[in-house]
């Protein structure tokens, strides 16, 4: 995996600008802005979230921008698209560093494309707040990582420890698993979290494949899940992916006791109003929820805006999964360059160890592996979902939070058959 990041330091050339963010020209006594590079995955596959996060990131600029900048200065946001192509990060991160010369960075989105830009990163001893990866640190254990998603200490064990604490509780127990996901870096890595549950509560794992990240047609594959006949059925999948396993899912009848795990797609909004009623009984883990911005201070404010935003810019018109932690990652920037009163690396890394943050998506602080210190990690279940219907979504009625117990607004509905006929 990590021959990406050398071969695709040979293609600095390759990677393509979609436009710096800047400020309109200013004049002589205006002082230099602080930049501020990342790569997104701004096209193809991983484009429905980046776009997201890119939205969230030009409104913190904005907003920073109204109130003065950050040290007296504007902030610019200096963007990159990787294409959804890994290879290209690592180019992209020596680019902005070399040659673009950025003040700070951030990014890049999701595990596949954060580890091989580690290398360059590391290589130029720089300081960065990746997107919703996981387990970067348990490889890298760099003092200048952190990470800007709530699976806390759990790390690999996120996505899939809530789902397995919970199918142990009902009764009867189930006793076999049956585990599907993508051949990619984060699937696999959350997948490998998965195993380690399955061992933990010693459970009898009777299926454990993956697939190409190319699929398109599940047909064949749901059919060798249900062969297997598990009591629960485990995905680890990305967007793209999602609706084609759970429409073949429902196509050949596949009913375990439970069905979900990290289906990452299922955090996409038009996705869900899209599958409608089929995703009944799904039950995922998730970062940010309807229900929790309800109860964090600034979160249902910076929601609403960005609903604004995200109508205009045709893209997840509740960005719940996303946007909360992007709009964070820059009040994080803020915060400590005002607070060190430099965009020294090294300065602000040590800061950011010690700090607790208020933030739109909460407030935290960083562990020493630069992840957050308490996981923030809910699991909702899919119920009563009616067709083409955004509203729903908004409130958290039809994804209640299931586990853990202090954050729980629903019951599991048990086995996933009963939800299915909600």
């Amino acid at each position: 995996m990590w021959t990406w990041c050398s071969r695709a330091m040979q293609s600095a050339a390759a990677a393509i600008a979609i436009g710096a963010v800047a400020l309109p020209s200013a004049s002589a006594q205006t002082p230099q802005p602080i930049r501020v590079g990342l790569s997104l995955a701004l096209t193809g596959a991983g484009a429905a979230p980046s776009k997201v996060i890119n939205t969230a990131l030009e409104m913190w600029r904005d907003d920073v921008n109204a109130k003065g900048g950050v040290l007296g200065r504007p902030v610019e946001l200096v963007v990159y698209d990787d294409q959804s192509t890994p290879g290209n990060v690592p180019a992209i991160y020596t680019k902005l560093i070399t040659l673009d010369k950025v003040d700070l960075l951030l990014g890049p989105y999701g595990t596949n494309f954060v580890a091989p830009a580690m290398p360059a990163i590391m290589a130029h001893n720089k300081m960065t707040i990746s997107f919703t990866a996981i387990g970067i640190n348990d490889k890298f254990k760099y003092d200048k990582y952190f990470s800007m998603v709530s699976v806390g200490p759990d790390g690999v064990h996120a996505f899939s420890r809530g789902f397995f604490e919970i199918a142990m509780a009902q009764k009867p127990q189930p006793e076999t698993v049956a585990i599907l996901a993508a051949d990619a870096e984060f699937a696999r890595t959350a997948a490998d979290g998965a195993r380690d549950e399955v061992k933990k509560h010693r459970l009898k794992l009777v299926y454990d494949q993956s697939y190409p990240p190319q699929t398109t047609d599940f047909s064949a594959v749901m059919r060798a899940v249900r062969a297997a006949n598990a009591d629960l059925v485990w995905i680890g999948a990305y967007p793209p992916d999602n609706v084609g396993i759970i429409r073949a899912a429902d196509e050949i009848g596949l009913s375990p006791k439970i069905f979900g795990g990290a289906m990452i797609g299922m955090l996409v909004t038009p996705l869900k109003v899209q599958l409608g009623p089929l995703a009944n009984g799904l039950l995922i883990g998730e970062n940010f929820t309807a229900a929790q911005a309800q109860i964090i201070p600034g979160a249902a404010d910076f929601l609403k805006r960005y609903g604004v935003k995200a109508g205009a810019a045709g893209i997840d018109p509740l960005g719940f999964a996303w946007a909360p932690f992007a709009y964070s990652a820059g009040q994080v920037l803020a915060q400590a360059v005002t607070a060190t009163k430099s965009l020294d690396h090294d300065k602000l890394a040590a800061y950011m160890h010690q700090a607790k943050f208020d933030t739109v998506a909460g407030s935290f602080s960083f562990g020493s592996d630069g992840e957050w210190a308490q996981p923030r990690q809910v699991w909702t279940q899919f119920q009563n979902v009616q067709p083409s219907n955004l509203d729903q979504f908004r409130d958290g009625k039809v994804q209640p939070i299931i586990w853990p117990a202090d954050a729980k607004t629903g019951n599991l509905i048990y086995p996933y058959a009963e939800a299915r006929k909600k």
